[in-house]
């Protein structure tokens, strides 16, 4: 699997890019046919404090997925998007073995 990690509007930290990529190399074990992934991690420009938004969008055979949430830090809207992935992917496999 490809995994592709773009920050915009900062420039993340080595800790920041190792914690993403952890993460979304466990997909895998989930879902051995990911193509690639490609993280968006975003700093909005809103005074609210949650202005950290994490983008996944996975590439699989045959669609994508894709997930987005906002929250204070890059590390838990990370976790909250890999979560929401990972119900995608367990749905995607059971429709796949229903065929």
């Amino acid at each position: 699997m490809d995994i592709k990690i773009h920050s915009i509007h900062f420039d993340a930290d080595k800790v920041l890019l190792d914690f993403v990529n952890n993460k979304v190399k466990k997909f895998v074990q989930l879902y051995d046919n990911i193509i690639e992934a490609e993280v968006f991690l975003r700093l909005d420009k809103d005074s609210s404090t949650e202005n950290k938004v994490t983008e996944i969008k996975l590439s699989i055979p045959g669609n994508d997925l894709f997930a987005k949430k906002r929250s204070k830090s890059f590390e838990e809207s990370t976790d909250n998007v890999v979560d929401a992935l990972k119900r995608q992917l367990k749905k995607t496999k059971e429709k796949q073995r229903g065929k």
